[in-house]
């Protein structure tokens, strides 16, 4: 029997029962990809990360749905900042964590309580525009509840970023998962990576200035209650479509599902030569302990 330190954290909230949870596997990484989907299936969760040494960073980090392994994620990412912080493995004000995604630095700004994790997530890569309406009908809206061209944009991982006309259209939508099936073909994705992050340019509080959705396909649970990974990608887009006055703006989610959420995030570059993103949000490390495999 293998028995490891887990800690589940809520990120992108200071407080319990808010954002999006991850489990958190420490000295995982080293785990076959059948226990790894196990982990993710028996705690109900969008991802787990497994954590492991590193050649080359600070910290080694695997990320898994329940259908497979992925190259990074944004909330897993806060996550397990937050459980390596909650365990006295970070020192300093900085990490670097190993994904397969590339090296992503760490910014930790301890002068908030729970501390603020910043990520940075490479420059966008700008992939296929799937026709609108092949978008639409994969949520069950109408190409008329979309505003200008849905595109495929990556971070870090790919997501088809399509931004709604209002609030309506956004508690609106469901997921049709036939329609689904057509964007990924479009989109020249896995299925389980195709669901359209969904956005609308104005706030679900005073404090935000985007507000968002992403329903998923099985077997992850119906929908993420934040998206730390999509909220990059959608920057980038926004800020090089001119959809955004400031490249400085405050993400949320989840708060349609009892679990608000929020992110700080900053475009760094012109919105012709982005360089990356930073986002940024606070995690709630709710239950600590072992896992026994």
């Amino acid at each position: 029997m293998t028995t490891l330190p887990l800690d589940w954290a809520d990120a992108f909230t200071d407080v319990p029962f808010g954002g999006n949870g991850c489990a958190v596997l420490h000295g995982g990484a080293s785990l076959d990809d059948e226990t790894c989907k196990a982990v993710v299936r028996e705690t109900s969760l969008v991802e787990c990360t497994f954590t492991g040494p590193s050649e080359v960073a600070d910290v080694r980090v695997r990320y898994f749905l329940a259908s497979g392994e992925i190259p990074f994620a944004g909330h897993p990412t806060i996550a397990t900042v937050a459980a390596l912080l909650h365990r006295g493995l970070v020192s300093g004000d900085s990490i670097t964590l190993e994904t397969q995604a590339g090296l992503v630095p760490i910014e930790i700004d301890r002068s908030v309580t729970p501390p603020r994790i910043v990520m940075t997530q490479k420059a966008p890569a700008f992939g296929p525009s799937p026709d609108k309406a092949v978008v639409a009908d994969a949520v069950s809206l109408s190409p008329s509840d979309i505003l200008g061209q849905p595109q495929v944009v990556s971070t870090g991982l790919p997501f088809c970023i399509a931004v709604l006309k209002d609030r309506a259209a956004l508690e609106r939508a469901s997921l049709d998962l036939d329609a689904l099936s057509r964007l990924a073909e479009a989109s020249g994705k896995r299925l389980d990576l195709a669901e359209p992050f969904l956005v609308t340019l104005s706030g679900a509080t005073e404090a935000g200035d985007t507000f968002a959705r992403l329903m998923l396909a099985p077997p992850s649970p119906a929908e993420d209650p934040f998206t730390g990974s999509a909220t990059g990608a959608m920057a980038a887009y926004l800020w090089s479509k001119g959809l955004i006055d400031s490249p400085v703006f405050i993400a949320e989610q989840g708060h349609g599902m009892g679990r608000p959420g929020q992110a700080q995030v900053e475009v760094l570059g012109p919105p012709g030569a982005i360089t990356g993103v930073r986002v940024g949000g606070q995690a709630h490390v709710l239950i600590s302990g072992e896992i026994h495999l």
